[in-house]
């Protein structure tokens, strides 16, 4: 019960002091609303149903975006890795494209798709393509050859070769991977829904900034915070199932 109480003591000791500075006036509303202030905006939010809109439509890009720019990373990383001919015609491709700050192309973005959804789900998926590929790439490459061989030698190949010596070898590194483009996706989300969008969290902290609702936009941020944590405490929980075995 300890252990999981400690990582959110300190959180909780922001907040209380946050709190204990703005009730006294230390810390003025306009710059940093208290945070029962920024409670009563989210109840009042939900209550409209306003709020759960704003989270759905972000959750649905950043899962849209998340899955296809995975997927095709560690593709990429796995026939790269694999395939000596793959890594020769493709890796350098991708080391280039991957050295351009994705949210760079944001004009460029803009002028391909519009400001609908596409263009959204497009930045969040090239944010976490290059990530999980370095890393699947990487894991693949750092495989014992030794135990590769010895897979070999007992019959394994192909297919079977890959799932039983290969992957569980590389799997630690393609996780790592996956835990950062989760950062990443978040951030990327953030910069797209603050530029162009109709709706989201960031079209809902964008929207109150126009109305100097400065407890709509801490909300929001306090939002962005805990989905980001919640997606890496899902991330850790993956690599304490799928490598217990390397514990």
């Amino acid at each position: 019960m300890l252990p999981s109480i400690i990582p959110w003591a300190f959180p909780m000791f922001i907040l209380a002091f946050w709190q204990v500075f703005s009730s006294m006036g230390l810390i003025p509303t306009r710059i940093l609303p208290a945070p029962t202030d920024v409670l009563k905006a989210a109840f009042a939010l939900l209550k409209s149903g306003e709020l759960a809109a704003h989270i759905w439509v972000s959750l649905g890009r950043a899962v849209i975006g998340f899955i296809i720019g995975g997927t095709i990373g560690f593709l990429l990383g796995l026939f790269n890795g694999i395939f000596k001919f793959s890594e020769l015609l493709l890796d350098t491709s991708v080391q280039m494209l991957r050295t351009i700050p994705h949210l760079a192309l944001i004009p460029l973005v803009i002028l391909w798709f519009g400001i609908d959804e596409t263009s959204k789900i497009f930045l969040v998926a090239l944010g976490v393509l290059f990530p999980i590929y370095i890393n699947t790439f990487h894991g693949i490459k750092s495989v014992d050859k030794g135990l590769v061989e010895m897979g070999r030698a007992y019959g394994l190949k192909g297919t079977k070769l890959f799932l039983t010596v290969i992957f569980p070898g590389a799997l630690s590194s393609i996780l790592v991977g996956v835990r950062f483009s989760l950062g990443v996706m978040w951030l990327t989300l953030i910069v797209a829904e603050t530029i162009s969008a109709q709706s989201g969290i960031g079209y809902m902290a964008m929207n109150a900034r126009e109305f100097f609702q400065m407890d709509v936009i801490v909300l929001s941020i306090l939002l962005y915070a805990l989905f980001g944590k919640l997606s890496d405490i899902i991330a850790r929980a993956m690599e304490g199932k799928w490598l217990r075995w390397n514990s």
